[in-house]
């Protein structure tokens, strides 16, 4: 696929301290490319260094085809940024914020009308249009923030951890907006700390660390990389479980719970081959799960420790 943005060895540093050591990255066209990592990891400083808003100490990049060092006006122009925190003017209208977006962007006043009322009626603002931002919901600012960023048409849309103290149902909007984006030829680059997110809405994944890629593929490519699969299985009585754990080599029995952990990769012939076994034995099941390693399993087995940012975080957003 055509390549929208490429990145070689990308540092950066703040005195004495490293943010990025030699990131290298590539993103397709009309994909959605996720950097995870916690707070620290160096993802802002990488959308702040592709977007043109800080230089790299070293390194180069190309993004929608122009050079950053050599191009920056022409990669401004086929750009958008979302940053962490909501660029919205509080003190204007939802509709009065995209006008000076389409000013800023010199659209002609037909150009401007015709854009904004889109917009409002694609990001679901049309009720909203007259009332100051400062009185919308967080999700509603999320959403005013994205439009007012699509109103220069951009070809690649950097989204800087755009769902950040959402509520779950503010988040699922923004993900099916985002998913609307890209079917319509956009890329997103995307930086979060939410695993489901990245799970959730990524083509690729690039796990960020210390400012080091440790990581990069696809959610099922990453959690293929490491163990942790099995099948839980739950039996009626203790003679049960017995009689599956002779049968099933390897498997942990927990006699409390009368149940039995298998390692598994979760596949159809694994599950085919635990229940012939068991089927030969005379054995009956009363319960079975699939469990399968996720990414939090991953960030684990990446970095030896758990993401203490990324579980925080998800907690909160459900509160």
């Amino acid at each position: 696929m055509p390549t929208a943005i490429e990145a070689v060895g990308l540092r950066r540093s703040y005195g004495d301290l490293t943010v990025l050591e030699g990131v290298d990255l590539t993103v397709a066209t009309g994909t959605i490319f996720a950097l995870l990592g916690p707070n620290g990891a160096g993802k802002t400083t990488t959308v702040n260094i592709l977007s043109t808003l800080i230089t790299p100490d070293a390194g180069r990049a190309r993004v929608a085809g122009h050079d950053l060092a050599t191009e920056p006006d022409a990669v401004r122009a086929a750009i958008g940024v979302t940053g962490q925190f909501s660029a919205v003017d509080g003190l204007l209208t939802g509709a009065e914020n995209l006008r000076l977006m389409a000013r800023l962007h010199h659209l002609d006043r037909a150009e401007a009308d015709a854009t904004v009322a889109r917009l409002l009626e694609q990001f679901d603002l049309v009720d909203a249009a007259k009332k100051p931002a400062a009185t919308y919901s967080g999700g509603m600012r999320r959403r005013l923030d994205l439009a007012m960023t699509l109103v220069g048409d951009p070809k690649i849309i950097f989204l800087d951890e755009p769902t950040t103290g959402l509520d779950p149902r503010s988040r699922r909007t923004m993900w099916q907006i985002i998913r609307e984006l890209v079917a319509g030829g956009v890329t997103i680059f995307l930086t979060t700390q939410y695993l489901e997110e990245a799970d959730e809405l990524a083509d690729r994944i690039a796990v960020l660390d210390h400012g080091r890629l440790i990581a990069e593929g696809t959610a099922a490519e990453l959690k293929g990389r490491i163990a942790g699969g099995h099948l839980l299985l739950r039996f009626g009585d203790a003679e049960a479980l017995g009689a599956a754990t002779v049968a099933l080599d390897g498997s942990v029995p927990n006699l409390e719970a009368l149940t039995l952990q298998v390692p598994s990769d979760g596949g159809v012939r694994s599950l085919r081959t635990v229940l012939d076994r068991l089927d030969r034995s005379g054995v009956e099941i009363a319960e079975l799960s699939v469990h399968t390693p996720d990414l939090d399993d991953v960030f684990l087995a990446l970095t030896g420790q758990p993401n203490e940012s990324m579980i925080t975080n998800e907690k909160e957003s459900v509160r």
